[in-house]
């Protein structure tokens, strides 16, 4: 039977429970433990699918078409193993299937209630990647923080399942701030040792307390929140601040959080974690021969979180090409013909974001004008491959309205267009064209000389697609259509030959890139980049 981890957090938000996980998995992983994670969300939509990501950041997609939560990402960046649906579980979905169940009968007539009913479903959830034997480990990061009203039913079914299941098996960690006040120049345990009171008291004893802070925890202090807080003096465990996220797993293991686990669960593994690949990959990315700047084009630039895996896979492509890079975001609503050569000189390469909505469209194009015509790597994703493609309409091929039917309905030149089984959707909740779907390459082509392979599956998460009515036209105007969908025909990659680095798609390579396999698109343009810095390849 696998052993459950539950990893809670308390005095504020924000602290990095997402990253402790993720880093205690690759711990017990690179020990020979198989581990996984999951992600319950107390918030009541279905899934993130539907949130602006000014709300919860960028909506995460798994190969199985599932809109997740960011962290999910994080899990699949550490662990370089795919995540799935069940990895990702929201109040909204458990109460949809459990008022499903419901109008089905399933009750026999009686009253459905938060106990038993709620916290059953969310119990079955919460164990149901342990039940096959796959994994070791499954770790489930409760969101939120104790205390929220929403994330009581979570916290409740993991008071229940520590009573239910042998204490061998399940393990509760409990992610918390220690204030550093410079006024008195003290590390404050109040915050600490009252959040731990409020999980105490729905019956939830937390068994590892991890400690965020900005300055060092000494012994007696350590000591202090161990008696009060009732857990061994060993189990309390600093996080301090890292420069970069992939120091945590060193800190953990410096912490000997992944010793303790073990130790709790009595599982037998390696003496140490293998960390070679790691620590390979955090020499190049501390050590950079030089520094690239690249132009990141958005609407959603104010929250960083907006364009998470992008910001990470420029991190893994920059040390595998051994450069710092430094991303420059500039809003697309703010960008114009006027002052577009201003906006972007220095600029060693630039990336199109994606996005939905017509709010900063004209500053994408824009955008992609000037990086075609001044020969700078340009890389556009989904709605960045779209504008590229509209760019071109325009520019080129002489088509003066150009445009998407998304912004413009009346568009005499719908170059991109609306898929045809999305006419008839009118729900927006997962219907979009998402998860993993197969590309042909062409032979001889930029993507082809990327990918090193002609089939190829990456992640999608849209509505619209390429027109093929305009696909001669293009061709004939010289940008090359170098992948495409083999079932449905549909463009998923364009190109221009006669320019250094030129390339859009019309997935998500973003959502595949790890520390051990960083994205081919992302290091290939990263090393345009490089070469147009004047920096040696």
């Amino acid at each position: 039977m696998a052993k459950y981890i539950f990893v809670t957090g308390g005095v504020t938000s924000s602290l990095g429970k997402g990253i402790i996980a993720a880093s205690l998995a690759k711990l017990l992983q690179a020990r020979g433990i198989s581990a996984t994670i999951q992600k319950f969300d107390p918030y009541i939509n279905v899934d993130p699918g539907t949130l602006n990501p000014y709300e919860h950041g960028e909506c995460y997609v798994t190969e199985d078409g599932a809109e997740t939560d960011l962290d999910l990402g994080h899990y699949e960046r550490f662990l370089n193993t795919p995540t799935s649906q069940a990895n990702n579980v929201t109040t909204g979905r458990i109460y949809q299937t459990v008022i499903n169940k419901e109008r089905a009968g399933e009750f026999l007539g009686k009253t459905v209630q938060v106990v038993p009913h709620i916290t059953d479903e969310i119990k079955h959830r919460m164990l149901l990647l342990g039940k096959d034997g796959k994994y070791d480990v499954v770790i489930t990061e409760i969101g939120g923080t104790v205390g929220d009203i929403e994330s009581l039913p979570f916290v409740e079914t993991v008071r229940q399942i520590q009573w239910e299941l042998p204490e061998e098996d399940v393990m509760v960690v409990h992610l918390t701030l220690i204030p550093y006040l410079k006024a008195a120049k003290e590390l404050k345990t109040k915050p600490t040792q009252h959040s731990v009171r409020m999980l105490s008291e729905t019956g939830v004893h937390p068994d590892v307390i991890v400690c965020r802070t900005e300055e060092p925890l000494n012994d007696d202090i350590k000591r202090k929140i161990a008696l009060f807080c009732n857990v061994k003096p060993g189990n309390v465990i600093e996080a301090a601040d890292a420069s970069t996220i992939y120091e945590v797993p060193l800190l953990m293991q410096k912490e000997k959080l992944d010793e303790i686990v073990l130790k709790k669960f009595n599982l037998q593994a390696s003496p140490a974690p293998d960390l070679t690949k790691w620590n390979a990959f955090l020499t190049k990315l501390k050590n950079p021969k030089s520094t690239i700047q690249i132009g990141l084009i958005g609407k959603y630039i104010e929250l960083q979180d907006a364009y998470k895996s992008i910001l990470e896979s420029f991190i893994h492509a920059g040390a595998m090409n051994e450069v710092k890079v430094k991303v420059v975001n500039i809003h697309s609503e703010n960008l114009t013909k006027e002052n577009v050569n201003e906006q972007l000189k220095g600029l060693h390469g630039l990336l199109v974001a994606p996005g939905f909505g017509n709010r900063g469209i004209e500053g994408k194009i824009v955008a992609v004008q000037y990086a075609r015509e001044n020969k700078l790597p340009f890389f556009g994703i989904c709605l960045g491959m779209q504008m590229a493609v509209i760019e071109y309409g325009r520019n080129v091929l002489g088509l003066q309205k150009a445009h998407s039917v998304e912004m413009d309905p009346n568009s005499p030149d719908p170059v991109i267009n609306m898929m045809e089984e999305q006419k008839r959707i009118t729900m927006m909740g997962g219907t979009m064209r998402l998860g993993a779907y197969p590309c042909t390459i062409t032979e001889g082509s930029l993507a082809h000389r990327i990918y090193g392979a002609t089939e190829i599956s990456e992640r999608h998460r849209h509505r619209y697609e390429f027109n093929n009515a305009y696909l001669k036209a293009y061709q004939n105007a010289g940008m090359v259509t170098s992948g495409v969908n083999p079932a449905s025909g549909l463009v998923e990659i364009v190109e221009l030959p006669d320019h250094p680095f030129f390339i859009g798609v019309q997935y998500h390579p973003e959502l595949k890139s790890t520390v051990e396999a960083p994205a081919p698109l992302f290091v290939h343009f990263i090393a345009a980049a490089k070469i147009q810095a004047g920096v040696n390849a």
